[in-house]
């Protein structure tokens, strides 16, 4: 009986003490190659390896804007084929020489011809339009060819009877015969008449504001306060951009009550908000109907800068970019006028103008304003975008106007 007894115990023994090792210790994995389990556990240890790339990307620098980098705007078909010999060579918009234009535009491809009165006198009107042909077919990227014909005081083609058989009136005398009505037809009539000679460009409308009949620059004004004056702007600039004439609003920042900067440099002691609430306007309604260009006066505006000619000044530039928000052509004023010669010599004053911001130099000193230009951008003083980016506002003018189209810049 006790060794019955002692033998279950026995046996009670055992059982309990298999059925510890089970539960408490249970068996482990089976061990597997290290190549195997690697290829299981890969995902979850390489994990930071794969994301730090990732990171890296979206710290880096925003891609740069499409005015730094060649071959994002359409004008780029034409840049990218363009020495830089040719790129600053359109910037100038040259007065027409008075022999030997057809071959100066063959050697030189300015932007473009502005004709003065000299350039219609004595000729007919297929007289005028076979010379300017002449000179389109002298270039491979066509011309720009302006002129002004404001009306009034300043009429370079219809002042000749053999032309037109009178003179285009002023803004003011055409807005007293009908009022806005006559103002559009009388843009229209313009815009034909002078697409007919081959002027692709009426440098007008003044957008100046004068109600003085002694300042300077009233006879060649609409003759009325700002908004009128924005309104006629308005009107003329939209009639235009209709018709296909390309538009430069005058002379920006407004000229004011000021003397003759085709004789001597002239100051501007007006205070900012004059032009803010005054002269600022016509030029807005401008650019908001479309104007393509802006030509900038020569005066000395203490306002915004008390020691440059406005076309030679950064900040008037800027406030056309920035508050204005024009991204059209700014253009200088003519740099062989007298305002100029006595605030710096030609090559000089070249630079400063490209420095300033202009897109399109008005010159009558094309060979030493474009070696100093071209030199100054091969010595580092101006930088070859700053180039680019005037360039492609051009060729982009030319291409609204139906004189290029981007394709043509393509091999």
């Amino acid at each position: 009986m006790k060794r019955k007894s002692a033998l279950l115990c026995a046996l009670l023994l055992a059982a309990v003490s298999i059925f510890a090792f089970v539960f408490v210790f249970p068996a482990a994995s089976p061990t597997m190659p290290s190549g195997e389990n690697a290829s299981e556990q890969a995902p979850l240890a390489s994990q930071p390896e794969q994301t730090a790339p990732q990171t890296e990307q979206t710290a880096e620098p925003a891609p740069p804007d499409a005015s730094d980098t060649l071959g994002t705007h359409p004008m780029d078909t034409f840049l990218q084929d363009m020495a830089l010999e040719e790129k600053v060579a359109q910037m100038f918009w040259v007065r027409c020489p008075e022999s030997g234009t057809a071959e100066f535009v063959r050697q030189s491809s300015p932007a473009g011809l502005v004709l003065f009165a000299r350039d219609f006198e004595n000729k007919t009107q297929d007289e005028v339009a076979q010379t300017v042909a002449s000179y389109q077919a002298a270039t491979e990227i066509p011309l720009l060819i302006g002129t002004d014909e404001e009306g009034g005081t300043v009429v370079r083609a219809s002042r000749y009877k053999s032309l037109r058989s009178w003179p285009f009136e002023s803004p003011q005398e055409v807005y007293a015969a009908g009022g806005m009505e006559a103002i559009e037809s009388d843009t229209a009539e313009k815009d034909r008449f002078l697409q007919a000679l081959g002027v692709n460009v009426n440098l007008a409308p003044v957008a100046d504001v004068s109600t003085d009949p002694a300042d300077f620059m009233y006879a060649r004004t609409f003759g009325k306060d700002a908004s009128e004056t924005a309104s006629y702007v308005g009107v003329v600039v939209r009639t235009m951009q209709q018709d296909g004439m390309g538009s430069v609003l005058k002379h920006f920042p407004g000229y004011g009550p000021n003397g003759d900067t085709h004789t001597a440099l002239v100051t501007d002691a007006r205070p900012e908000n004059s032009f803010r609430e005054s002269d600022f306007l016509p030029f807005a309604a401008g650019i908001r109907q479309g104007a393509d260009a802006i030509l900038v006066s020569h005066n000395i505006v203490q306002a915004f800068d008390a020691h440059n000619p406005a076309s030679l000044s950064r900040n008037i530039h800027q406030l056309l970019r920035d508050e204005l928000d024009f991204d059209g052509v700014i253009l200088t004023d003519d740099l062989a006028m007298d305002a100029i010669v006595q605030f710096a010599s030609s090559g000089e004053a070249a630079v400063l103008a490209v420095q300033a911001g202009n897109d399109l130099l008005l010159s009558s000193d094309f060979a030493t304003q474009y070696q100093a230009v071209l030199d100054a951008v091969q010595a580092g003083k101006i930088d070859e975008q700053t180039i680019n980016d005037a360039v492609r506002r051009v060729l982009q003018w030319k291409a609204n106007l139906g004189l290029i189209a981007p394709e043509e810049g393509q091999e």
